[in-house]
């Protein structure tokens, strides 16, 4: 079948994307699911920093790929081997699609599939194939998703079955930024009831694990953003106390205002100076988690005496820690019940077409959550 789909041909293009045509919105050919796959009709996908990452470079993919990797939809047809959806089900998408066979998903850290990841590096699916296609050539899938485009093929272990009275424009923000913000406050740091916690970017995943805090009983919430509306929003969604990076006197100011230093910090940014200034701002016996990801030759640096004699540790999360098919229903309830509420996250809807000036808002820090509507 042919459809419009984002198309990134070439890594690392100059800003303003708006200029330089980073994304492309081409007519391509998509192939029909294999024994394992399903085809999904794309109803609403959330414009991701990751999906930046790939634009801008730091994230090296085989291209050209068709980016997106957060989003949600309704299934068209499934391949005669799926048997856990079926024609009509809403799903989300999961950004890792794991074998359920390799050691990883059997000690339960699906996020940390051998397969799934060998696959999400080559460009293809789960299956090993390509389904999507441009004048006889084949182009790549981005995380085994691809959902910047009208219909996406898919491995069935790329999805989550929703409940169908949730909207597909929220359930799009569950396939990402709040499994990754939640997961990594609930699943990763296993934040108690009761603690201090600080996060370090004020974006999707960033908000989405301040409100996995707040839900999680922290008696105290800092939230540190460069962006002032984004410190605003923090504020309005239960914030104690918000800072701005850029003052020279933060981390003596934050250790001040919270006995010493927060005993959960997150980092959300994918940037070294973030991470530093998250263990910076972590107390003693504290716990510094980051989920961004920054460019691959990237380091950051801590006192080791201090690691040791203050016992801190330092935790990486990818994906939220999350059993996605355990997880994205929990969360989906707490949502229902009010005690996450991720609608909040959405600022605005953008047509496909728009996708170039979406990433040049989200480059500058001018917005949370863009969807793309379908």
């Amino acid at each position: 079948m042919k459809m419009k789909a984002a198309v990134v041909y070439e890594q690392g293009l100059p800003t303003p994307y708006a200029e330089s045509r980073a994304v492309k919105v081409e007519e391509v050919d998509l192939e029909g699911p294999g024994d394992t796959e399903i085809l999904v009709k794309i109803a609403a996908a959330g414009v991701c920093h990751s999906d930046l990452s790939v634009v801008n470079g730091n994230r090296a993919r085989p291209v050209p790929v068709v980016i997106g990797h957060e989003g949600a939809g309704v299934v068209q047809e499934v391949g005669k081997l799926v048997n856990d959806v079926a024609v009509g089900d809403h799903v989300a998408f999961i950004f890792m699609p794991n074998c359920g066979e390799c050691i990883q998903c059997r000690q339960g850290k699906p996020s940390n599939c051998e397969q799934g990841n060998a696959a999400n590096a080559a460009g293809r699916l789960l299956s090993g194939n390509k389904r999507i296609s441009m004048n006889g050539s084949e182009i790549n899938h981005y995380a085994g998703v691809s959902c910047f485009a009208e219909y996406v093929t898919a491995d069935h272990r790329s999805v989550v079955k929703l409940p169908k009275e949730i909207p597909l424009d929220v359930a799009a923000v569950f396939s990402c930024a709040v499994i990754t913000g939640v997961g990594a406050v609930v699943n990763t740091a296993k934040v108690p009831m009761g603690a201090s916690v600080g996060v370090v970017g004020l974006g999707g995943v960033g908000l989405s694990a301040m409100l996995g805090a707040k839900a999680s009983g922290a008696r105290q919430i800092v939230g540190i953003d460069p962006v002032q509306y984004k410190r605003d929003g923090a504020k309005q969604l239960g914030a104690d106390l918000v800072f701005d990076p850029n003052d020279p006197d933060i981390v003596s100011k934050i250790k001040d205002a919270t006995g010493g230093g927060l005993e959960y910090v997150f980092e959300a940014v994918g940037e070294v100076e973030a991470m530093e200034l998250a263990y910076a701002v972590t107390g003693r016996g504290g716990t510094t988690t980051s989920s961004g990801l920054s460019h691959p030759s990237k380091n950051f640096s801590v006192s080791h005496v201090q690691l040791v004699s203050e016992e801190r540790t330092i935790k990486g999360s990818f994906l939220g820690s999350c059993v996605p098919k355990r997880d994205i229903p929990n969360f989906i309830r707490m949502f229902q019940d009010g005690k996450l509420p991720v609608d909040q996250l959405i600022k605005g809807d953008i047509d496909l077409e728009d996708i170039n000036e979406a990433f040049d808002k989200l480059e500058h820090g001018e917005t949370v959550r863009q969807i793309i509507k379908f």
